[in-house]
């Protein structure tokens, strides 16, 4: 089993490998991460890993709460995650490789980071600045017929898209070439696809390529049976999610 100790940045929101991320830093916590990340010499990556929230708060209380305005602000490495914050996060989580740290005026960070690896998490350490955890490292196994359900689960997508789009009759609005090693449309598809995060989660922590693809041909047939009668929407960005406000 192979393990790493590394920074924890929650979020709620699921990160996949190959994903792009874009942070806006301005907790004292994730500073301070970003911080000594900065510090890691060019030639080596400055990882982190993301989870998503199962329960808590992804920005921590600033001000007196409401109703109650006296309420107090919590403070330190684990605020908004309860007394044993490992409780608080999906078990399966995705390592993130910041290209970019761009530190603000304000004293904030601007941050674009691409998912990697899976991993499992094992413990979760509030003694510093902010959170580290101890991490598994999970391989991704293909499982059987994956080149075969990548090509269904391609052309699921599309249709899946052009409804999006509104574009039964013309080709796809990003105009992108979708890939075709199956691993990679599997991690494609689940983050493009309108899902909330329990049904992202549950395409992260897969056993295989092949389990993820039967799940997203199921997902697409029924989202695309759904959106029939929707009025248009724009079709989703495969690589890029949406900034999270940290």
């Amino acid at each position: 089993m192979t393990t790493v100790r590394l920074p924890l940045f929650p979020l709620n929101s699921v990160l996949f490998p190959g994903l792009v991320l874009p942070l806006n830093v301005f907790e004292e916590r994730y500073r301070a991460m970003m911080r000594d990340l900065l510090k890691t010499p060019e030639d080596e990556p400055r990882r982190f890993a993301v989870v998503a929230i199962r329960d808590g708060h992804e920005v921590s209380l600033s001000a007196p709460g409401m109703p109650d305005q006296s309420a107090v602000p919590e403070r330190g490495p684990a605020a908004g995650f309860g007394d044993d914050p490992v409780k608080a996060f999906h078990a399966v989580g995705c390592v993130a490789d910041a290209a970019t740290i761009r530190e603000r005026p304000d004293g904030g960070f601007e941050v674009l980071a691409t998912g990697t690896t899976r991993v499992r998490l094992l413990s979760v350490d509030a003694s510093g600045d902010y959170l580290t955890a101890e991490l598994e490292e999970l391989p991704e196994e293909p499982g059987e017929e994956a080149g075969a359900l990548a090509e269904g689960v391609l052309r699921a997508f599309r249709q899946y898209q052009k409804r999006l789009a509104g574009a039964r009759e013309r080709s796809l609005s990003t105009g992108a070439d979708l890939p075709d090693e199956p691993a990679v449309v599997s991690y494609l598809v689940a983050a493009a696809v309108m899902l909330d995060v329990p049904a992202r989660q549950s395409l992260l922590q897969a056993p295989d390529t092949a389990s993820r693809l039967r799940e997203e041909l199921k997902l697409l047939r029924t989202e695309t049976a759904i959106i029939r009668n929707l009025p248009s929407l724009p079709a989703a960005d495969l690589t890029r999610g949406p900034t999270s406000l940290n």
